[in-house]
């Protein structure tokens, strides 16, 4: 997954942006207080595909997330863990991630702990797992779709997109404002998690994720990056395409 991080965004005004890592995309904001253990189901998979249908390759997963918040020392900590079946290629295995982040109260995020080498956990995904109030209040309130743009921390070329308000509605019971993400732009280099590929091509990154409307804690999230090109080594001209696709919702069915 890439990761950027947005600033508050309001209707018809840019939203403020500064690249981060490989990983997620976060709209910034303070943590609020701290928020009882919410569990999560988890689904998601990573399709490759190289020249024709038969170079396909996909690997699904799905599991049980649990999500612990605490406030300490004008500091909110955030602890995810997971427990989930990998299926790839029909091989099946059970595993578990965590990871561990704290936020200030200015907002910055500061990773603890990762051990999440398959992006499931509800921390490292393309939208923050907590917003400050006000940031809340202007997505309920947003009119117009935000541009903005920033650098692609694969090849710091420009990706340019929309940030949208999604509607607003019931997760698990819980009253929810949703916001959707949607960008792209050029992409060179090597493959994400394959770095013996090298690539020239495009990524396209769109998502939607829903906050809960008390304290402004991620409910449900529903994001895609797809990464499209050709290879680029010169004695190989086959077409390129890899789909990373993440579903998380509160309310674990079991």
């Amino acid at each position: 997954m890439l990761c950027v991080t947005i600033g508050r965004a309001v209707a018809n005004a840019p939203a403020a942006l500064a690249v981060a890592s490989l990983g997620c995309v976060l709209l910034a904001g303070s943590a609020r207080a701290a928020t009882p253990t919410l569990t999560y189901d988890v689904a998601g998979s990573d399709t490759y595909a190289v020249g024709d249908a038969d170079a396909q390759s996909q690997i699904t997963y799905r599991g049980t997330q649990t999500l612990a918040i605490r406030r300490e020392g004008g500091k909110t900590f955030f602890d995810a863990s997971i427990r989930y079946t990998r299926v790839d290629q029909g091989a099946t295995s059970s595993a578990k991630a965590t990871f561990a982040a704290e936020v200030s109260a200015d907002g910055e995020q500061r990773d603890l702990e990762d051990d999440d080498p398959d992006y499931l956990t509800v921390l490292n995904q393309p939208f923050a797992v907590q917003l400050d109030p006000q940031t809340l209040r202007d997505l309920a309130h947003l009119q117009a779709v935000v541009p903005f743009s920033f650098a692609s921390p694969l090849t710091g070329s420009m990706l340019h997109g929309r940030l949208r308000r999604a509607g607003a509605g019931p997760v698990d019971g819980m009253q929810a404002t949703g916001v959707g993400f949607d960008a792209e732009g050029p992409m060179s280099g090597p493959l994400p998690g394959r770095p013996s590929l090298a690539m020239s091509g495009r990524i396209h990154m769109r998502g939607t994720a829903y906050y809960r409307t008390a304290d402004a804690v991620l409910l449900m999230l529903d994001a895609t990056l797809t990464v499209s090109g050709n290879l680029a080594n010169p004695a190989q001209t086959d077409r390129v395409m890899i789909v990373y696709r993440r579903r998380i919702r509160a309310g674990a069915s079991g």
